[in-house]
């Protein structure tokens, strides 16, 4: 293979592993927060919301892929939108370029920041790192699995927020705190349809301990308790809360499924990536709202 013929299929390679579906998911608390703290449009925003779009997003999915390889192979789910198995002749390559992409990031904004956003955003690489990577592996470590996975996207919010300097009252802490419980919600959901195949490659998760009907009952009832947290924050920031109606409803219908048909949750986590683009959008329409009233 030379140079020439390589360079497209290692960039079709570096994308895919990327998930550009979820890009949005990362940058757009970092804005958000970042905005909603009373940060102004710098070169702060600009740079934290592209590290947090695409090379964050590869630094995180592209070292997932190098070692989830063997129980990638055995998941029907892999190979499109939801994510690619990544060819092993492109691990080290992918590798070196999450991390050597990211690294001018990271020190601008550890640069341009404060000893609070550089210690947060210290934590939240680290997570990134010891989710996936032999020896820590937290994706296998029930619980802990759910809580780090949350961490990858409350904390480019709190790095955000961080940045600005502004204080942390008491409605920032909530709405961070109900973002993390639906974080870990979702991923706890999303391992139900895996069961089968992580158990096969003898990786554990909260829903390989938990079970699928516990799991699901678990997700929902973290998804009611995020809303119930967004209530505390008065009025309009409140109304997030009913955002979490649509989550409930959706894996409410799952919650007796065993073990064995676990795999039948995957039209449930393909509703859920399209109901966040709309959830999203609500979001956001009230994040203006909020804006344009303070």
């Amino acid at each position: 293979m030379t140079a020439a013929t390589a360079a497209p299929g290692m960039a079709r390679q570096l994308l895919g592993t990327s998930r550009p579906l979820s890009w949005i998911n990362t940058a757009y608390p970092f804005a958000a927060a970042y905005l909603l703290a009373g940060g102004q449009i710098t070169a702060t925003l600009v740079l934290g919301t592209v590290f947090f779009l695409v090379p964050y997003n590869l630094l995180m999915y592209g070292i997932n892929d190098v070692f989830d390889h063997e129980s990638d192979l055995r998941n029907p789910r892999k190979g499109g939108v939801e994510g690619i198995v990544l060819d092993r002749r492109w691990h080290t390559a992918t590798a070196w370029a999450a991390g050597l992409l990211a690294a001018p990031f990271v020190l601008a904004l550890i640069a341009w920041g404060s000893i609070a956003s550089t210690l947060i955003l210290t934590v939240v690489l680290a997570a990134v790192v010891a989710y996936s990577v032999p020896g820590l592996r937290l994706k296998e470590r029930p619980v802990l699995d759910s809580v780090t996975s949350s961490t990858h996207f409350v904390g480019p919010a709190a790095v955000g927020l961080a940045l600005t300097g502004a204080p942390w009252g008491a409605t920032a802490l909530a709405a961070l705190s109900a973002f993390f419980l639906w974080g870990m919600a979702s991923h706890a959901f999303g391992a139900v349809q895996d069961i089968v195949p992580d158990r096969e490659a003898g990786i554990g998760s909260i829903a390989t301990v938990l079970g699928a009907h516990r799991t699901v009952l678990l997700s929902s009832g973290l998804y009611a308790g995020a809303g119930a947290v967004m209530l505390t924050t008065g009025w309009p920031a409140a109304l997030a809360s009913l955002l979490v109606i649509p989550y409930v409803v959706s894996i409410w219908r799952y919650r007796g499924l065993t073990d064995e048909h676990s795999a039948q949750a995957h039209p449930g986590w393909r509703r859920f990536l399209g109901m966040n683009l709309v959830a999203g959008f609500l979001l956001t329409q009230l994040l203006i709202w909020i804006l344009l009233r303070g």
